[in-house]
């Protein structure tokens, strides 16, 4: 069911924002994301797909020629910290980016207090989000299926929390990042085999333009 819900997700996506434009790239495509879509679209693109990160971008976009000086900026923060922290997976979705720490980069097997390796891991982000302090962060921590649901969700919600205290006390704007922990209810990958549950233990950074570079990006616009 999984499957053909990620499917039918897919062809309506294709449809709605990438119909003849196989040949942009995610500036372009961030763009009319954003114009298309909004934040009615991004939740429900999100909810379908069990991909929270990715409705939360889309809900986040402002689209049109804003949208495409803003994913500009995106795109030259997302190589930085694909060098500069080479233990996570980086992704550019639209206008923003998504930052991906598998849990055994950051925590011991059902734990939530951040390894000596996370602390790293951490710092060298910290370097990279310090050097674009236009955007805002939310932390989302996830968890696989074993176990009771309360007892993932708060799990998930510890992580991300240790992961925001971590951040902040390292020099992160408090204002800039919010904390969510969605425990097993969106899972990125399948619970049925091991490999896919490890993923699925995961933390992840939402980075969005925040009001300052969505108004500056507007004026550039209209420049």
């Amino acid at each position: 069911m999984k499957k053909l819900r990620m499917s039918l997700l897919v062809i309506l996506c294709s449809t709605m924002f990438f119909s003849g434009c196989s040949t942009w790239n995610k500036t372009q495509k961030g763009a009319v994301i954003g114009t298309t879509a909004g934040s009615a679209a991004g939740a429900v693109i999100g909810r379908a797909s069990g991909n929270t990160a990715l409705g939360a971008i889309i809900g986040a976009a402002v689209g049109g020629a804003s949208g495409a000086i803003i994913g500009h900026q995106m795109d030259k923060q997302a190589e930085e910290i694909k060098k500069t922290v080479p233990d996570a997976k980086v992704e550019r979705v639209g206008e923003g980016i998504v930052v991906e720490f598998n849990s055994n980069v950051l925590f011991g097997f059902d734990k939530s207090n951040l390894s000596e390796s996370a602390k790293a891991n951490l710092d060298k982000l910290v370097i990279v989000l310090n050097s674009y302090v236009d955007t805002d962060i939310e932390i989302q921590g996830h968890t696989d299926s074993k176990g009771s649901e309360a007892y993932n969700q708060n799990l998930s919600e510890q992580r991300a929390r240790n992961v925001y205290y971590y951040l902040t006390a390292k020099g992160i704007n408090s204002g800039r990042a919010k904390v969510k922990g969605f425990g097993e209810t969106s899972p990125k990958y399948e619970n049925d085999t091991e490999n896919g549950r490890t993923q699925n233990r995961r933390v992840e950074f939402l980075i969005t333009a925040n009001e300052k570079m969505k108004a500056e990006a507007a004026q550039g616009a209209n420049n």
